[in-house]
Order: C-alpha cells, then structure tokens, then sequence
C-alpha cells in the first residue's frame, strides 16, 4: 500500500466537484449558491411553516373554541369499581385518595370524583374531591360515609 494507490471507500463520495475551493476549480466564488440574499448565506433555514411570503395555513384557517385556564379535571370512578376492590380484597372499608393510588386508579396529584354506576354492597368510608348525587345516596344508603376532602 501506497499513498498514491489510497481510494475512498467504494459509494463514500457522492461529489463529482467539490464547491467553494477556489475559482480553479469551476465551483468557486458563489459555490452554486447566487449572488446575496438569504439562501447564500450560512446557516439559513425556513422557519417551520414559512410559505415564502404567502399567508401561512396556520394563519389563513379560521380559530375557534375557548379553552378554560381554570378548569379542574376531575378522574372518575364508579361504585362497581369500588366493589369490586374490596371484593377481591385489595381495598378495605377506608378509601382515600392515597388507597385509590396505591390500587394504580389514580395518579398522585389527581383530583377524585365518585360515579354512581354500579352497586355497593359493602360499607365504606370515602374521602376524596367530589361525588355524584347518585355515588352519595348509594354509600350512605349501604351505610357508609361520604366524606369530603
């Protein structure tokens, strides 16, 4: 092996002139690019959406709909829920927000709203956010409490 038999790797050059190294080489000056402007200057990129001076989509089509800064989201879970925990045994007669978590129904910080889907039969002690009239009518009707947080 000599240094004038060394060749690139076969495929690894795509170029047949290389640009911007000298006017000698055809390719020079401008390097392809024209004279001024943005597109012959370093580093130039189209911001995303940019329809070259044209009203952009984004911009033409029409806003609607309000979004409320200070909505609460609720997650909801239903009495059958409930029963079926403590059916299997994996909840007692004490529900809080951090039962409900350790279970994986909630997140940390969710808030908590009982549903009135389903059937209690057991008696139970809730405390979270939020209960339907109907979630509160059956636990205190199976005897239990519904506590607000």
């Amino acid at each position: 092996m000599n240094l004038h038999t060394l060749k690139p790797a076969q495929g690894s050059t795509h170029n047949s002139k290389r640009l911007g190294r000298g006017q000698g080489s055809g390719k020079g000056g401008t390097s392809t690019k024209g004279h001024k402007g943005d597109k012959s200057r370093s580093g130039h990129k189209d911001k995303i959406g940019f329809e070259g001076g044209q009203m952009p989509l984004q911009r033409r089509i029409p806003k609607f709909g309000f979004k409320n800064i200070n909505r609460k989201e609720y997650v909801g879970i239903n009495l059958d829920t409930i029963q079926e925990l403590i059916d299997i045994n994996k909840i007692s007669t004490e529900i809080t927000k951090e039962t409900l978590t350790q279970n994986g129904l909630i997140s940390k910080n969710d808030l908590v709203k009982i549903l009135g889907r389903g059937e209690l039969k057991s008696t139970v002690n809730i405390t979270v956010d939020k209960y339907t009239k109907s979630a509160k009518e059956a636990i205190e009707k199976a005897g239990g409490k519904a506590n607000i947080l």
